[in-house]
């Protein structure tokens, strides 16, 4: 099979948008589609979910054309740092609230960087944190604490 598969980078991150597409269009189905005029929750996620879906074929098609590298190791620590970090995010964000939570996820997954420096890491937390705030807690107006409760505001 590795004779077959000419570049298995491609092939495989193709393999996982097409995994998680078709997740998404598994868990879609069970919300009303609606029509482009009049969306329902279920319309979003079906067409991305297609749209993953497509892109993973697309990419999985292209490991057998073209040549590519081979995966010489799975980056454990990596892996670990950046899906903590999201999840990490989903625990605090409603008692810590949106910026102490978003601080920690962008200082936490950066660190999973070969290239991490404190100083940088730090402003694009500071920065994500104030643009996230902007955009969705005053311009869309989404229930998010900005400071969550634990904190006593």
């Amino acid at each position: 099979m590795s004779s077959l598969i000419r570049h298995p980078k491609d092939f495989f991150a193709g393999l996982m948008y097409a995994a998680i597409g078709i997740g998404a269009i598994l868990v879609a189905r069970n919300y009303n589609f609606g029509t482009s005029v009049r969306m329902g929750p279920g319309y979003f996620p079906t067409i991305l979910g297609g749209l993953l879906v497509l892109v993973g074929v697309i990419s999985m098609i292209r490991a057998f054309t073209r040549e590519g590298e081979r995966i010489k190791s799975i980056s454990w620590k990596e892996i670990v740092l950046v899906l903590g970090s999201v999840a990490l995010f989903g625990v605090l964000v409603r008692g810590a609230g949106l910026v102490p939570s978003l601080i920690l996820l962008v200082l936490i997954s950066a660190w999973a960087s070969d290239k991490f420096k404190l100083k940088t890491a730090l402003l694009l937390a500071i920065l994500t944190s104030a643009f996230s705030t902007l955009v969705f807690v005053k311009g869309l107006g989404l229930p998010f604490s900005i400071i969550g409760p634990w904190f006593g505001v």
